[in-house]
């Protein structure tokens, strides 16, 4: 199989000039790429890291993430990327979790990380990305010369952390060949492609979907425009001044784009292919954005455990006439199955709602040292989404419902139990339940419904920045209700469905 690191070894042996990244003021050639992987790829070696010893990375994007993910990937290592968003605690359970050896970290979060250096079990090196005698230094420091691959199909080239309904995050095993299956099924469904073509990176790398969004572009050859982090007014002028293409959005982002007041005077008549996603997208929003950009609209559906996604619906999807089909999640990408099955796994008809499952090669290996967890989700070759939904009898899928309480809010995922264990911590809670509720502009946002003790009083914000000292800030509730009591079964369960029907009524 060929796999991304023999892609980029390719394209520096026939195109070497080719421009494959530009950030800021910094333009990556295939050459330039494929060189510092083989220096990463040797330094890593030199630094005695064994075959499936892992690395992280802790910063906005920057195109170091491509030089240490092929590097990693010739030295037999796994790179493990991680949310900047995190507290100081999520991040250094991922990093003892994941056992990573060596952790590149930018100048931004190095103070995030020596809060917890002296706790963590498995680091055992810090390099910092953007300084002087830092990265650069230690990777100028080894040879270029390209290493003995040492990594095979069904080898781990990345792991990345993905929430639990228990609120301790998983690590998803994905291997080269989850990576090339979801590279080459983006390829089908976000073309075609020509020599014009330029990608705009803006959404965070430590995503599955924009990690597997940059690299399409080494995949395929095309120049990709990678902004640090997403602000509406930069987005609008790269996409001006490199002449973009297609991008890649979350839906609250696409708002954004539309609502800042630059956009008036700015030429996005290059634009062919916005795919939004990774959070709900109102109808109206969808729209809009087909009648103010000016170009086709798509978008996806799938998760990290998918290595990206599963359907998609196409700029056709969305002309007027097929106005309903807006609702749903698309059609099948190539070389993907799915199941809509019962409680029992028993496969039903179209049209019936029941557990989304699906059967792919991009289908995760499994969760790091979670054998049971990896039982549970991959079952006879097929894996267990957690969402409710259907399919109709021309093949679009619609997602109606999550088996679990997973709110999606911007893009971000946040599990209601990670967020009430805080809140019951709390000397005035008595008892509490987060759901997500409808937001214009997130999608939707964790509220959180509390009981207080007798006596107690806490404000709204008391509570919310009770969380925040805890987690990261966009798993906070943006809004609290205090209630007498809150609706459980017989068996004491809350029942969250009646308190989203409640506080979602009409939205």
């Amino acid at each position: 199989m060929e796999t991304l690191s023999d892609k980029v070894r390719n394209l520096a042996a026939t195109s070497r000039d080719r421009v494959l990244v530009r950030s800021g003021d910094v333009s990556m050639t295939s050459k330039d790429l494929d060189s510092r992987a083989n220096r990463v790829a040797n330094a890593l070696e030199h630094e005695g890291l064994a075959n499936g010893a892992r690395i992280a990375i802790l910063s906005k994007n920057s195109p170091i993430f491509y030089e240490l993910l092929v590097g990693a990937a010739r030295a037999g290592v796994v790179l493990v990327p991680i949310n900047y968003r995190l507290s100081a605690g999520e991040i250094l359970f991922i990093l003892d979790d994941a056992r990573v050896d060596i952790l590149f970290v930018s100048s931004e979060f190095e103070p995030v990380f020596r809060q917890i250096a002296a706790s963590s079990r498995t680091v055992k090196k810090s390099i910092v990305i953007d300084v002087e005698n830092g990265y650069r230094e230690w990777l100028q420091c080894h040879y270029d010369a390209d290493p003995q691959p040492r990594m095979c199909s069904d080898a781990i080239s990345v792991q990345m952390y993905t929430s639990g309904t228990t609120g301790r995050p998983k690590g998803v095993l994905l291997t080269h060949a989850n990576i090339v299956a979801a590279l080459q099924s983006a390829a089908l469904a976000w073309g075609p492609w020509h020599e014009r073509d330029v990608l705009f990176v803006c959404m965070p790398q430590y995503h599955i979907g924009a990690a597997i969004w940059g690299i399409l572009g080494l995949w395929l050859g095309v120049p990709g425009v990678l902004t640090r982090e997403f602000v509406p007014t930069e987005a609008l002028a790269l996409i001006q001044t490199h002449r973009v293409t297609k991008t890649q959005l979350a839906a609250v982002m696409m708002r954004m784009l539309l609502d800042d007041p630059s956009k008036a005077d700015t030429d996005l008549s290059s634009l062919e292919l916005i795919i939004y996603g990774a959070s709900p997208a109102p109808l109206e929003l969808i729209r809009r954005a087909r009648k103010d950009f000016g170009c086709g609209l798509a978008q996806g559906y799938g998760m990290t455990e998918t290595a990206g996604v599963v359907t998609y619906l196409d700029p056709r999807d969305h002309e007027e006439e097929f106005g309903e089909r807006l609702k749903s999640a698309g059609r099948l990408a190539e070389g993907v199955e799915i199941r809509i099955v019962d409680p029992q796994g028993a496969v039903l008809p179209a049209g019936s709602i029941g557990e989304v499952t699906c059967r792919s090669a991009q289908v995760s290996a499994g969760y790091w040292k979670l054998p049971e967890a990896t039982a549970e989700s991959l079952r006879d070759g097929w894996f267990h989404t957690g969402d409710v939904g259907r399919i109709d009898t021309d093949g679009y899928l619609y997602i109606c419902d999550r088996l679990k309480d997973m709110i999606v809010s911007g893009g971000e995922n946040i599990y209601p139990a990670e967020v009430e264990a805080v809140l019951s911590a709390h000397p005035a809670v008595q008892d509490v339940a987060v759901i997500g509720v409808p937001d214009q502009r997130w999608g939707e946002s964790p509220k959180a419904i509390v009981v207080l003790r007798a006596n107690a009083s806490v404000s709204s914000e008391g509570l919310i920045e009770f969380v925040r000292a805890c987690l990261a800030h966009y798993k906070a509730p943006k809004s609290v209700e205090f209630v007498a009591s809150l609706p459980r079964n017989a068996s004491g369960k809350v029942l969250k469905r009646e308190l989203r029907k409640a506080y979602s009524t009409g939205k």
